[in-house]
């Protein structure tokens, strides 16, 4: 599958080394494709990745990733172009610039404003409720940690939780977009407890069935 990632931080050098390592094409879509963060970061991903504009990117890929600060979300979307019948995935939380907490939500998301700003695409929520290390390694030892994934758009969803069982989650249909209230709600409680609470990283949300 052909890949975009916005963002070459480390939820984007995460997920892009991810996929690559198991067969996908990766493109990192840069405002400067040359800049040496970029390059390095693709050429680490030799064979499998490479990196190109935004609107590069985005064009020839199946699906688009942002793995972007919130605050570039609705630039890198101008930039990116026509994303008709695109699958995009929001991995973004709408957090404030310090971190205490999410700048809207209960009645909005950052899930739904990329899909107002880019209404002929499919948008998908997903890779927003924990971190860049679990996504790098999803492995403990009690339990599968869980993806939970949520759109209105049920054959981009299905894409998406096949794309987080493939780096070890246990991808969970979350609903419609509307939920990305939820969820982002959620990245903030593991933010909180990482950080605040002093738990650091290495922790991950699973869900137990009986």
């Amino acid at each position: 599958m052909r890949i975009a990632i916005i963002g070459t931080g480390n939820v984007g050098s995460a997920l892009g080394a991810g996929w690559a390592a198991r067969g996908h094409q990766i493109v990192f879509g840069a405002r400067d494709p040359d800049h040496p963060k970029v390059a390095d970061l693709a050429s680490r991903l030799a064979g499998t990745a490479g990196a190109a504009s935004i609107a590069a990117a985005a064009t020839g890929a199946e699906v688009i990733v942002l793995a972007t600060p919130w605050a570039a979300v609705e630039s890198v979307l101008e930039a990116a172009g026509d994303l008709t019948g695109k699958i995009v995935v929001d991995c973004t939380n709408p957090l404030t610039p310090d971190l205490s907490g999410l700048a809207f939500g209960h009645d909005a998301s950052a899930g739904e404003r990329v899909a107002e700003w880019a209404p002929s695409a499919r948008v998908v929520k997903a890779f927003n409720t924990t971190g860049a290390n679990n996504m790098a390694d999803s492995g403990y030892t009690d339990a599968r940690p869980w993806m939970p994934v949520c759109g209105d758009d049920q054959e981009a969803k299905s894409v998406v939780m096949e794309l987080a069982g493939e780096l070890g989650f246990e991808a969970i249909d979350a609903g419609p977009l509307e939920n990305a209230r939820l969820l982002e709600t959620l990245a903030l409680l593991w933010i909180k407890l990482a950080y605040s609470q002093g738990m650091g990283l290495d922790f991950a949300f699973a869900l137990l069935r009986r």
